[in-house]
């Protein structure tokens, strides 16, 4: 059956219905944005229906969908036309124009996530807010492959083997990428834009990494994370770690173990805050659940350790992590991490040198914590945990910053 083709069934919409032609027109103008009408999908008929239409189209909404229905049916497109008129659309309408974006914004994400079209986030990738072509490319590929999962009655819309489905998808190499697959697409056009867009300092100094972390780092074969992985143990112990009356590991814990008191304490304090590892109850320090995963996976550990790194401490501005980056890698480059080499890279103000140092300060403190560096200088562990977490946060997805 040959393709329908837009202009031929704008002709017979203007013979049969010449008041709908002009709005189907424009309807189709911006769901397709010049493309074959056979290329589009669920997605961009709900995400035009739902989002593009209420939020940028002027006119009478309702008649807009109305006009591109009776086109997309006279291509032979049912299905689609069916959600231009649908109860779901007219409710979404309505609540854009009576109770404003917000309210429809919320509406159109409710209905959308019901289609079961939108890929989800699976453990490989999180998707961003704020797509590359690369990644809209694999967006839209895995979500036409769950529209046809679905139509075809192999998955519902609420299945979790959509899950299983996107993994499959973004991991499988495709002919049409060179033999390539769309995770590693994705990955590295967020690694190219984590080097190439802070300024020409930071370029230079990201460029040579941008090779190294397109793969994952391994966790190192000899030991490493021992006080924190100790203190795990201990935790999930009957009566987990004993604390004195002021909180602080007590004497006993500290006989038992092999490192200082300070090398417990900022491992504790690390597996607190930063990994929910630990958790306080009375006198006595608990493995938590999610401690108790940790031990029982060292590749979960050696990724959330590493990943904590670079955790935002509470309050703070992209600033204070970017300058955390910087220090890693110049640690890893061998050079001394000082704050005005940091500074100069970032390009920060005079009156941020104290942010700065601050950062620099908590990035010490958290390699001391899990051991990862001796005489200032990274261990062969630290070089590797520097560049997972590294990695993990150049990979990080785009958001708005008033999405989480």
């Amino acid at each position: 059956m040959p393709a329908p083709d837009v202009a031929a069934l704008l002709s017979e919409l203007e013979r049969s219905e010449p008041d709908c032609a002009e709005r189907a027109r424009n309807a189709v103008d911006w769901l397709t944005g010049g493309e074959p009408l056979e290329t589009i999908t669920e997605l961009n008929v709900c995400e035009f229906l739902w989002y593009t239409l209420p939020t940028k189209a002027r006119g009478d909404r309702a008649a807009i969908a109305h006009a591109l229905s009776r086109l997309l049916r006279l291509g032979g497109l049912e299905r689609y036309a069916a959600i231009c008129v649908s109860p779901t659309t007219t409710r979404i309408l309505r609540v854009y124009a009576h109770a404003g974006e917000e309210a429809g914004m919320a509406a159109y994400q409710s209905a959308l996530d019901a289609t079961g079209v939108l890929p989800p986030d699976v453990p490989e990738l999180r998707w961003s807010s704020i797509m590359g072509p690369e990644e809209l490319g694999a967006h839209g590929a895995c979500s036409a492959a769950l529209e046809l999962a679905i139509v075809s009655g192999q998955l519902s819309p609420d299945s979790r083997e959509r899950i299983a489905l996107t993994r499959r998808w973004l991991t499988t190499p495709r002919a049409e990428l060179g033999g390539d697959n769309w995770l590693h697409r994705v990955q590295g056009e967020r690694l190219n834009r984590w080097v190439l867009g802070r300024g020409t300092a930071w370029r230079e100094l990201a460029q040579p990494f941008e090779v190294c972390l397109h793969a994952p780092i391994p966790a190192p074969e000899k030991d490493h994370l021992e006080a924190l992985r100790w203190l795990l143990r201990v935790g999930d112990r009957p009566g987990g770690v004993s604390l004195t009356q002021r909180h602080n590991l007590a004497r006993a814990v500290l006989a038992e173990s092999t490192w200082s008191a300070g090398e417990l304490a900022a491992a504790r304090e690390m597996a607190q805050t930063q990994l929910g590892a630990l958790h306080r109850v009375g006198r006595r320090l608990v493995t938590t659940s999610i401690g108790q995963r940790l031990l029982a996976d060292p590749v979960l550990l050696w990724e959330s350790a590493a990943a904590a790194l670079l955790t935002p401490v509470p309050g703070e501005n992209d600033f204070g992590a970017s300058a955390r980056e910087v220090a890693l890698m110049l640690l890893v480059d061998g050079s001394p991490a000082e704050r005005e080499h940091v500074t100069a890279v970032i390009d920060c103000e005079k009156w941020q040198a104290a942010e700065v140092e601050a950062s620099l300060t908590e990035l010490g403190r958290r390699l001391d914590a899990f051991g990862l560096r001796v005489g200032g200088r990274l261990t062969p562990a630290g070089r590797s945990a520097a560049l997972a977490a590294l990695r993990n946060h150049a990979l990080r997805p785009r958001q708005y910053v008033n999405l989480p």
